[in-house]
Formats: C-alpha cells, sequence, structure tokens
C-alpha cells in the first residue's frame, strides 16, 4: 500500500515539477540578475507539492485501510476515477497558470475561483484571449486519460490481497508520513504559503508556490476568516492600532461608532452646493496617460482636459481589483484584508459612502454603470449604502454596442449626460458615481469610432484605452454644451491600473494612475505630491462646498492635514508609502523597509524597490493599518 501510495506521490510531484521548471525558464530574465538564491525554488517548491500531494492522498489511504475485501471491485473503481479527475484537475491548473501568471504576474489564487461566478464573462474572455492554450491543455487531458485508463485499471486490486487487519494497521503510520506531509514543519506552525516567500524577488517567490495549494489555500482563507486570517501578519493591541493609524493619517476622531468619522469644513462653502460626478475608469494606468507620464498619443481627450483641471501626477491605487477602486472612490476606504468591502457580509448596509453623506442635503444619488451590477455584488452593496438607484445595462435602451462585459463606454455618457439633464432641470442636486467598462478583456468596442493605433491589435489594451478616452473626450463635450456643467464638480479617476507587473515584492510604479478634478470655476492645478484614491474624494466633496462630516481615510489636498503617504495591498501583502519609504508586511513574514525610486519614464521596467534598514516605527504603522482597517470593518465601525 505504501509502494502504490508513494508512486502517486511520485507522479504528482513530477507534474508540479515540470510546472514549475517551465515557469523557472520562461521568467528566468526577470530574476537572473536580482541577487537572489533562486535556484532555491526548487527546495522550497518541493515542501508546497509535498503538502498538495500529501493532502490528495489522503482519501486513497483511508479507502485503501478500511475497506473490506468483497467491496474491492467498487474501492478499486472509486480511486481509479477519484485520482483520473484529481490528475486532470492538476494538469488543467499547471497549464492555466501560465496565462494566468501572464495577466497577473502571480500564481492562480481567490480570483481564479471567483471568477467561475460570472461564467458569461469569463467564457467571452477565455475563447477570445486563450483558445490555443484551451485546446492544449484539454489535448493533454485526453492524452493522460488514454494511458490512465490503459495501464491503471485495476491498480489497487492487488492491495487488497493484504490482509484487512494489517491493512488496518498501516493506516496510522502511513498517515502520520503524511501528517507529517502536510505540515512539512517540526516547528510550532505548519508550513504554509507563506513559506514559499523566502526571497525579495516576487517571481521567485510565484514559482516556489504550488498554483494548487494557492488556490486552496485562498479559498479556505476567505471561507473561514472571510478575507484571511489578520494574526499571521502580526499582533498589535487595537488601541495602539487605532491610535497608529489615526497618527499617520493625520485623523482626530473621538466618535465611538465610526472610529474615523469627523467633520471637514469645506475651503470652498457655498450657498449653492455643486453636483459631483465621478467617472470611474476600468484599468486606466498612468502608462497609458501623457499628461500623467505616460506614453503620448493614446489619451488626447485626457491629456486636453488635464490642463483645465487638477491633476493629481502622483495618485496610486488602493489595490488591483474593481472593487478595491470603487470603495476607494464611493467611500474613502482603504483596502480591507482579504475580500473587498463591496462583497462582504457586514459592509452591505450602514457602510458611509457619498451617498450617506450628501443624503442629509437633498441630493439624489446613482450608479451608473454599462454592465450587470450583479457582478462583484456592485447592485447589492451601492444599494444597501444609500444610492437611491442604479442604472445598468437592462436600463440601456437600444444600445448601439454590447460586449461581453456590457453596453459601450459612448452609449454609458449618453445615457448619464441625459439622467443628469433630467435632475438639473428638477432643481435636483444629484451624486453619481459612473464606471466605464469597454477597457477590459477581450477588449470588444466599437473600434470606428477612433483612429486605431499602428502596429497594434485592434482588440488590444491599448486601442481600448483610446476609445475609452474617446468616451471621455464625448461626455464632456456633451456636458459642456448643458447648464448643469457650471454646477458639478467632475472627478475622472481609475479603479486601478490595467495589470500589475514588475518584479518588486510589490510593484509600486504599477499602483500609479491617474486622475483630475474640473468643472464649472475650478482653477487649474497640477497636485505632484503623493496622493490616494481617499484623497481624491474627499478633494472633490470639498469643492462641492458643504461641511460634511465623513470617515473618509484621507484629505482634501487643500487641508493641511494632507499626508504624503498612500497604502497598497496587493495579494496578501500590504505596502505602506510614505515619501520615499515604502514598508511591505506580508502573513507569516517579518515586515521589510524598502527605499523606493520613481521609474524615469513608463518605460522603465526596472526594480524600483531597494531593501533598506528596518524603519520600525514604518513598519510597525504598517501592520497597524492592517489590524485596524480589519477591526473597523468586523465591529461595522465605518459609517
Amino acid at each position: 500500500m505504501l509502494k502504490k501510495l508513494f508512486k502517486y506521490y511520485l507522479l504528482l510531484i513530477t507534474i508540479f515539477f515540470i510546472g514549475r521548471l517551465f515557469l523557472f525558464v520562461l521568467y528566468f530574465d526577470n530574476f537572473k540578475n536580482s541577487g537572489v538564491d533562486y535556484w532555491l525554488t526548487f527546495i522550497y517548491g518541493l515542501r508546497m507539492d509535498t503538502i498538495t500531494a500529501s493532502i490528495l492522498l489522503v482519501i486513497p489511504l483511508t479507502i485503501l485501510s478500511f475497506t473490506p475485501v468483497k467491496f474491492k471491485d467498487i474501492a478499486n473503481g472509486f480511486l481509479k476515477y477519484y485520482l483520473l479527475v484529481i490528475f486532470s484537475l492538476v494538469i488543467y491548473i499547471e497549464n492555466a497558470t501560465f496565462p494566468f501568471v501572464a495577466q497577473y504576474d502571480v500564481r492562480p489564487n481567490y480570483l481564479f475561483v471567483e471568477y467561475l461566478i460570472y461564467p458569461k464573462e469569463v467564457f467571452a474572455m477565455i475563447f477570445a484571449d486563450y483558445k490555443a492554450e484551451l485546446l492544449i491543455t484539454f489535448m493533454m487531458i485526453g492524452v493522460f486519460i488514454y494511458f490512465y485508463q490503459k495501464h491503471a485499471k485495476d491498480d489497487f486490486l492487488n492491495v487488497f490481497e493484504t490482509h484487512y487487519i494489517k491493512r488496518a494497521a498501516m493506516f496510522l503510520p502511513i498517515l502520520a508520513l503524511l501528517f507529517m506531509g502536510v505540515r512539512s514543519s517540526f516547528g510550532h506552525r505548519g508550513a504554509n504559503i507563506s513559506d514559499a516567500m523566502f526571497s525579495t524577488n516576487r517571481m521567485v517567490n510565484e514559482i516556489t508556490k504550488n498554483s494548487l495549494h494557492s488556490i486552496g489555500y485562498a479559498i479556505y482563507s476567505n471561507a473561514v476568516h472571510e478575507g484571511g486570517e489578520v494574526k499571521q501578519y502580526g499582533k498589535m493591541d487595537i488601541k495602539e492600532a487605532l491610535a497608529r493609524v489615526k497618527k499617520r493619517l493625520s485623523i482626530e476622531s473621538d466618535d465611538k461608532k465610526s472610529i474615523f468619522s469627523r467633520i471637514e469644513k469645506s475651503h470652498f462653502k457655498s450657498d449653492k452646493p455643486k453636483n459631483l460626478v465621478i467617472f470611474v475608469q476600468e484599468s486606466f494606468g498612468y502608462q497609458f496617460v501623457h499628461a500623467a507620464g505616460g506614453e503620448d498619443g493614446i489619451t488626447p481627450n485626457f491629456n486636453r482636459l488635464s490642463k483645465e483641471a487638477i491633476l493629481f501626477k502622483d495618485l496610486y491605487s488602493n489595490g488591483t481589483r474593481s472593487v478595491r477602486g470603487l470603495a476607494a472612490v464611493s467611500a474613502g476606504n482603504l483596502a480591507v484584508p482579504g475580500v473587498g468591502v463591496v462583497k462582504r457580509n457586514k459592509s452591505q448596509k450602514d457602510f458611509f459612502t457619498i451617498a450617506s453623506a450628501l443624503k442629509p442635503f437633498g441630493y439624489h444619488t446613482s450608479f451608473i454603470y454599462g454592465g450587470e451590477s450583479r457582478f462583484d455584488n456592485m447592485r447589492g452593496w451601492y444599494s444597501g449604502n444609500g444610492f437611491d438607484e442604479i442604472i445598468d445595462q437592462p436600463k440601456f435602451e437600444n444600445p448601439t454596442f454590447v460586449a461581453p462585459w456590457g453596453v459601450c463606454d459612448e452609449d454609458l455618457v449618453v445615457k448619464a449626460n441625459e439622467e443628469f439633464k433630467k435632475l438639473h432641470a428638477k432643481g435636483q442636486k444629484f451624486a453619481t458615481i459612473m464606471f466605464s467598462q469597454s477597457n477590459h478583456s477581450p477588449f470588444e468596442f466599437p473600434c470606428e469610432k477612433i483612429e486605431l493605433l499602428k502596429d497594434v491589435p485592434q482588440n488590444s489594451v491599448k486601442n481600448a484605452v483610446k476609445y475609452a478616452d474617446h468616451a471621455i473626450g464625448r461626455f464632456f463635450e456633451l456636458a459642456k454644451k448643458e447648464s448643469y456643467y457650471k454646477d458639478t464638480v467632475f472627478v475622472v479617476i481609475a479603479d486601478h491600473n490595467v495589470r500589475v507587473y514588475g518584479d518588486d515584492m510589490v510593484p509600486v510604479n504599477m499602483f500609479h494612475i491617474p486622475g483630475i478634478i474640473l468643472g464649472g470655476g475650478i482653477q487649474p492645478m497640477i497636485y505632484d505630491k503623493i496622493a490616494s484614491q481617499p484623497d481624491v474624494l474627499a478633494t472633490a466633496l470639498d469643492l462641492i462646498g458643504i461641511d460634511l462630516k465623513y470617515p473618509i481615510m484621507g484629505h482634501s489636498i487643500f487641508s493641511d492635514k494632507k499626508q504624503n503617504i498612500s497604502l497598497m495591498q496587493f495579494h496578501s501583502s500590504y505596502a505602506l508609502r510614505a515619501d520615499d519609504k515604502v514598508v511591505i508586511v506580508r502573513p507569516g513574514q517579518k515586515p521589510l523597509t524598502f527605499l523606493y525610486k520613481d521609474p524615469k519614464t513608463y518605460l522603465d521596467k526596472s526594480n524600483h524597490l531597494t531593501l533598506s534598514d528596518h524603519d520600525e516605527k514604518l513598519e510597525k504603522d504598517a501592520l497597524a493599518f492592517v489590524v485596524a482597517l480589519d477591526y473597523m470593518y468586523n465591529k461595522k465601525l465605518y459609517r
């Protein structure tokens, strides 16, 4: 029995090793001059693979140990198909790892499973972008099934020739071996995914992981702890954590029901408060926007508008997912550990948003999205937290263009303009979150609306960004013709960058996004200090001219309390940046301090983090953010 199980252990390990070897070769240029011991990826990787294989072999061990001989045919049949499914799944995930890493620069994680909830959108993306990979994967699985069925038909029957008592007696010793394999550690804690993060080079760490283990661990963490066990980042008393975060953010609040809530007086107080429109751009990275330091020729409308706006030159997103960006620009919330608040149970009502802040002042609030707002639970979150109206794809009559993710951005802005005209005609103040979707794989949009970029595929991210920029231009072309324009503060801001990549432990430069605020009476200026998405929201609310009470985790750029910091969530890691220092905290690892150097240009793909001496104060503050954000969510203290 032991020999039989060891055979399948070796087979699993071999498949995992081949996948890791191909990744190692494919991305070798990313870390060959990094100075890390990258060959150790195979040693630490064997540890991750052993954990996975040991877990998968517990069921075969149990059945082989305790099944009476008269049921051997049933047991043999079950195990045959159990292992057939397991190996097919392993082959599929190992193949899926390559396009996933190419897209997200990490091994498959919870996102891999999460997207399966939305089959229409996801399968449209897969068939558009990964036909060849899908074909190769199913061919490999087919070949494996053929040879497995041929050579392993009665593979377990000879085990049952061993007497039942002897098989049962072997159960505990072999289980102990598998238990040791699952723990893979003689320490107080068993090994987990953080043990794969042995180097300062992120890609080496990702190669070291095991994709099946990564997915399973993410599912377990989110199911059991709704987003991860914060204790793994480190321990800190909650009073100390809250005090540190408030000091770092320069927030004074003694509200026990909303721990960051305070009154902020407007620097632009007005008897006639302005409307607010926040146009959130899907995956609108700075590298595409010349005004923000990116490539020229892709976003002419944004560049032109930036000259009549407040332009944020050094703005950073909360994270790498839309739900993080939407929470930031709709609620001024920094990224909580684990699943974003848009999708979490305790934040579906009584969670602060601009709707709850502006409702006492008579504002009509809405969320307008060209896709189906069920995606990422946007409808539920906005509806539950004070927004009066949700306008999504089913409410668009006769759209001019429909892609897998929804109607095109130009349809979105035309619809929004009509809604704003109606509200203004009734004398109704309004605040709206608009969310674009055209810049999303498979990048389908009405290509005849723009002059396609030379030497770039039609359905590519650059052309999709150019079309999104066309829609921005179209929106302001329409709005400026209407009387509501002069009475409105407009924000155009990205939810996150199109793809976060690079070999830095947290690629800070790929959190860089563009943002502008414009409208009637707003004086153009360039703000070149570090800003976060909550800072942009606080600035926009400042400009509408009302004294407000809110818990936004940022400040208006016109406030002397504005701090030169940003907090970035990258999968399970957090990076707290203060000026040129960046502290990174990760589960199960000690915090690290780096010096950050801005890229010379958007083409600079080199590493930008240099390991530095520990800044204990900043490291403790980074941990404090993680602890305080989790506490705030669990105790429902963001109101």
